[in-house]
């Protein structure tokens, strides 16, 4: 499989007013085409960090990241973020917010609005297109927001903790719901996570990380039957892998 997305031995340092402080240290992993990998480790390790440096919003101290072959640029078109909550514009329609990126990156074409239109008929949003984000459900709105990332039609997701605002019956099915549309149109993912489930039950490889400074403690390949984040729930080799895990984590 080919290498979209891939880390060689990236450090990141900053400064404060009495110290320097060493965030994340030597890390090194690869993500593949169409592959969803999800990231976890101790709280406050550093994970959205690191999704801020894939993304260009921060330069690595030292290291490289390479994008599709090339040294990362800053503003790369190619990557799509989605972030902890919606952050739909209250005062725009459904459809008017999923054309916001196309706005801001200048390619809003009709055959480009066409597009993202086709996405929110495709998955659900037919009907609530000239709505308000307020009259939609906490769950539809999150499908809304992956919608809009995914409307300037980016080769790699960045997924920053997008189910953690929704309760957790919401959260299963927004979970099960945003991994099939994303395999639907057989994007690459990068998740940051805390829930070991969630990592367990969406990903094709885990990224474990040390506390900070954050390192790879280790790889996972979870190999669990089911075609959906909620029927791998169900198989019986799900709780053999979250005491896997959760043991990586915490030892």
């Amino acid at each position: 499989m080919k290498k979209l997305l891939e880390l060689i031995n990236v450090s990141l340092k900053y400064q404060t007013m009495t110290d320097e402080i060493t965030a994340i240290e030597g890390l090194s992993f690869n993500c593949n085409e169409g592959e969803f990998i999800s990231i976890i480790g101790p709280s406050g390790c550093g994970k959205t960090t690191i999704l801020s440096l894939i993304a260009g919003l921060l330069t690595p101290s030292s290291g490289t990241i390479l994008f599709d072959g090339e040294k990362l640029q800053k503003k790369n078109a190619s990557l799509g973020y989605m972030l902890q909550k919606d952050h739909l514009f209250a005062w725009r329609t459904i459809e008017k917010n999923v054309f916001l990126p196309l706005e801001i990156k200048k390619i809003c074409t009709e055959d480009n609005k066409k597009y993202a239109v086709s996405l929110l008929d495709k998955y659900g949003l037919k009907d609530f297109k000239k709505m308000y984000p307020e009259q939609l459900s906490g769950g539809m709105r999150q499908r809304a927001a992956l919608i809009r990332t995914l409307a300037p039609k980016p080769k790699l997701l960045l997924l920053d903790e997008p189910f953690s605002a929704l309760d957790y019956q919401t959260r299963l099915a927004v979970c099960d719901d945003v991994y099939k549309i994303i395999k639907a149109e057989q994007k690459t993912a990068v998740l940051v996570t805390h829930d070991i489930s969630e990592a367990i039950s969406m990903s094709d490889k885990i990224i474990v990380l040390t506390d900070r400074p954050a390192q790879v403690k280790s790889i996972l390949k979870p190999k669990i039957d089911g075609d959906s984040p909620l029927r791998r729930r169900e198989s019986k080799e799900f709780g053999a892998w979250f005491e896997k895990v959760w043991k990586e984590l915490h030892t």
